[in-house]
């Protein structure tokens, strides 16, 4: 039986959500209309001015033309390395560009926190604070990037005994990872950086960071690789070179906040409770992470169960979560600038206004998403994937992916509001709830509808993760008043 429906065709619940969402456009149209003053650099109740949808764009479209430049580094690397004519070279990259990048993951929380507690400084006016964040977050970085050199030994070892590969491709690999992890320091510091300069919506400088990294390790490719023929050798220098580089670039673009005294007022740096609150925030988003990437593991490894043709095919579609993941990253990470300076403000008005309207280009992404996976989904399959029972296979499960980003739209606007609030309990405590529910819909979808079943499974994290984190919304609301 279906639920009754009203005259509109809508279910209540649904018309109901609509009714709410037709309001809130309103007053966000509203808001852009209206002016009022500051006081003393506070966004006070009457800076919803600035809360526009040119404002929310503005912060956005540079971290989505950033995250363009990701997997095209990545395309570059395997076709140089590729012409060295060998099957073992590009074995080697893959394999040791992977392991670097979870072993930095782990790290990843810094530019989630470092975001988060920049915006509500930021948003409270209080400039001391917001350069001390950007000294705290480098120091964290520097001190993470000397842990990974201190074990990088062992830390490697332990990955080849999870995901042993053969002798030629684990030795290159190696050699490869053991040049290009001299850049940790680099690359975990730039992950505070990057946090700091969205939460000062200066994300054009995070596409100029990008756009060096890259486009210095693109050229150096071609030149150690192709000019000089380094090898694989050649690949990991290049990326070591850039990415030192990168953090150069970005030191350059950071250094206002080093022109005002707070940055080095070490009693504060080192404030007791200040870095209590960073650690908890910080330990919050790690094992939040951790759980998230639970349920992308589990995916992946119960694919793997259902056969080489069912893996190869939720390897092509799982390019389609990247995409949508880059493109729903800008306004996550708008989010997380503007809740977080409202919430910094106590401006608890500020604060609903901004999550509606992040909240609005994010869903407007994911219909525009799933109309692309829709029109063009099946033409990508074809692009990305030669073998016709691959091809075929990716096209069933198609539909699974176009609903993909309405299902998860909310997930990932949401954990950008809560990023910016610094509500990080509630985000590991609701995705642990999303992880339990998740796994349960494995238990009983997978063995009813094999692939299919672990497809809606997926997205039944996306939507326990969007309910669950909707339901303490109210109360990420009430705190900031």
């Amino acid at each position: 039986m279906y639920p009754a429906q009203d005259a509109t065709g809508l279910t209540p619940y649904a018309a109901l959500l609509l009714r709410h969402f037709c309001v809130w456009t309103s007053q966000a149209r509203g808001v852009a209309r209206r002016r009022g003053p500051t006081n003393n650099g506070r966004m006070s109740q009457s800076a919803h001015i600035r809360l526009t949808h040119r404002r929310v764009l503005r912060i956005a479209w540079p971290i989505v033309l950033s995250n363009a430049t990701v997997p095209l580094l990545g395309i570059v690397d395997t076709g140089v390395i590729g012409q060295l004519g060998a099957a073992a070279p590009i074995g080697a990259v893959g394999v040791g560009a992977v392991i670097l990048t979870a072993i930095y993951w782990m790290f990843g929380f810094l530019r989630m926190g470092t975001s988060g507690l920049t915006a509500q400084a930021r948003g409270a006016g209080d400039t001391s604070e917001v350069a001390a964040m950007l000294t705290r977050s480098l120091l964290i970085g520097g001190a993470g990037g000397a842990l990974v050199l201190l074990l990088h030994v062992p830390l490697f070892a332990g990955a080849f005994a999870i995901a042993p590969a053969s002798a030629e491709v684990e030795g290159l690999a190696q050699d490869y990872m053991r040049i290009r992890v001299w850049s940790a320091p680099a690359m975990i510091a730039l992950f505070g950086m990057t946090g700091w300069l969205i939460a000062m919506e200066r994300t054009g400088a995070v596409l100029i960071i990008q756009l060096v990294m890259n486009g210095l390790n693109i050229v150096l490719n071609f030149w150690f690789v192709l000019g000089l023929d380094w090898g694989v050798g050649g690949v990991a220098w290049a990326s070591f070179v850039a990415e030192w580089a990168g953090l150069v670039v970005a030191f350059a673009l950071c250094r206002d906040a080093f022109r005002v005294p707070a940055w080095r007022d070490w009693p504060r740096v080192f404030d007791a409770v200040r870095l209590r609150r960073m650690a908890s925030v910080n330990s919050d988003i790690l094992l939040r992470s951790a759980m998230l990437e639970v349920v992308m593991l589990s995916f992946i490894f119960l694919g793997s169960d259902l056969g080489d043709v069912t893996l190869a095919a939720n390897q092509v579609l799982v390019q389609f979560l990247h995409v949508s993941s880059y493109i729903m990253d800008g306004f996550a990470f708008a989010a997380e600038a503007l809740v977080g300076q409202a919430v910094g403000a106590r401006a608890k008005g500020a604060v609903r206004r901004a999550s509606i309207l992040t909240g609005q280009w994010g869903l407007g992404a994911g219909v525009l998403l799933a109309a692309c996976f829709a029109l063009f989904g099946a033409l990508a399959i074809d692009a990305l994937a030669t073998d016709e029972a691959v091809r075929a296979a990716a096209r069933s499960y198609l539909p699974w992916m176009v609903a993909a980003p309405l299902f998860g739209a909310a997930a990932w606007m949401l954990d950008g509001i809560f990023i910016g609030a610094t509500r990080t309990r509630d985000m590991r405590n609701m995705m642990a709830l999303s992880l339990i529910i998740y796994g349960a819909s494995l238990l009983a979808l997978v063995p009813l509808f094999g692939n299919h079943g672990l497809w809606i499974g997926l997205l039944v994290s996306y939507v326990a993760r969007g309910l669950t984190l909707g339901a303490r919304y109210p109360a990420l609301e009430r705190a900031s008043a």
